[in-house]
């Protein structure tokens, strides 16, 4: 395909783990990173297989190898329908999303998440930690964190994995000097500036477009990433990440008062999931095409506790992944010389993602209050529970 979907494996992430295995220096340790510590762990563990044919192949067994874990963990031997139909959602959203699903750190922590997720009702300390190992790779887990915390009653357990994993991974990184750079991914990320394909930046996109003067599409060399620029962009810039937590924090306090009023942890947790992950899309200033692998995992969970219920927004993400394959890497040269057809693609993908962050959010807002029941139904519903996610 062209513009590189790979590039990333081989441009990036191979010399950074290279420069880590040779002593030339560590990535988040011994220099700022744009990704937390852990993220070079998978990049140095795809040499071990790069014997076979190269580091980019050795990266794509990486992947496949997580991706068939979570698999097995997801399918195994349960007769349940919802957790086939999700298999099936899984790898049909991988196909429609293309090289970008298997080719991008993101793909590392989608099977942790998946994997966190199912055990988190019966195994709440080892979901838990899966969810920060997967956090501590590249941030976006933190948001189905959020949700465990909100709609679980161990959440105790959540917390205290998190803890654990995050105390370990930072006591190991100021060990090996690097301290002041512990958290250099958060700086990095809230000071750059507005991405060609994030939500946000439709405006001038399509100022470009029409080729009105003052916006257009630049490459910026410091982040390796398209952007864009317009009137008054800087106050754009300035305003987006205050917007971004305030709607996260909105989002999380509506669950929050879900959870007081005796929401179930199967109706919150998929729901209150995808609106914090979709929230952390559609008000981000950066909108890679590898954040679309994202929404795979809260989508397949609500299929595999509600599958009635989870078909539209199933639906809904497949047509986006499409569309985001289109994006990128299909027409993506088309886009950065502002032609419109790929404008267009982009546009209606962004705009079919407002509309899934919108249902969570309903979906959230409309979960009924639990009323008291018997204690044997109580007892009967936490097996079920149990059944389904652990």
């Amino acid at each position: 395909m062209p513009n590189q979907p790979m590039g990333d494996v081989y441009l990036v992430y191979e010399p950074w783990s290279t420069a880590a295995l040779n002593g030339a220096g560590i990535v988040g340790i011994t220099e700022a990173w744009v990704y937390p510590q852990l993220a070079l762990i998978p990049m140095v563990l795809a040499h071990g297989v790069a014997w076979i044919a190269g580091y980019i192949v050795g990266w794509a067994i990486l992947v496949i190898v997580c991706d068939a874990l979570a698999f097995w963990l997801l399918v195994g031997r349960a007769t349940s329908r919802g957790r086939r139909v999700a298999a099936w959602f899984w790898l049909v959203a991988l196909a429609c999303l293309g090289p970008i699903a298997l080719y991008r750190i993101d793909a590392i922590t989608i099977p942790l998440a998946i994997a966190g997720c199912l055990w988190l009702v019966g195994r709440p300390w080892l979901g838990s930690i899966l969810l920060a190992v997967a956090t501590w790779i590249k941030v976006w887990p933190a948001a189905i964190m959020a949700a465990a915390v909100i709609a679980l009653r161990r959440r105790l357990a959540v917390i205290g994995g998190a803890v654990v994993i995050s105390a370990l991974t930072l006591a190991a990184v100021a060990a090996a000097g690097g301290a002041a750079y512990a958290f250099g991914f958060i700086g990095d990320q809230t000071g750059r500036d507005l991405q060609l394909e994030a939500p946000v930046s439709t405006f001038y996109l399509w100022r470009a477009v029409a080729h009105i003067e003052g916006s257009f599409i630049f490459y910026n060399q410091d982040m390796l990433t398209f952007q864009v620029t317009g009137p008054n962009v800087d106050v754009v810039i300035a305003l987006m990440t205050p917007l971004l937590f305030l709607a996260i924090a909105a989002v999380a306090f509506l669950g929050a008062v879900k959870a007081w009023r005796g929401a179930s942890f199967a109706r919150l947790f998929p729901a209150l999931s995808l609106a914090l992950v979709t929230a952390f899309i559609v008000f981000n200033k950066v909108g890679s095409p590898q954040y679309f692998t994202w929404i795979i995992v809260p989508v397949l969970l609500g299929l595999v506790i509600e599958r009635r219920r989870w078909w539209g927004p199933a639906a809904l993400v497949l047509v986006i992944a499409a569309l985001t394959q289109i994006v990128y890497p299909m027409t993506y040269d088309g886009l950065l010389q502002a032609h419109a057809f790929p404008a267009a693609v982009l546009t209606a993908r962004n705009a079919l993602t407002v509309v899934l962050f919108v249902w969570g959010v309903v979906r959230v807002a409309r979960i009924p209050r639990r009323m008291p029941r018997p204690a044997h139904a109580r007892i009967m519903s936490g097996r079920t529970q149990s059944g389904a996610l652990g």
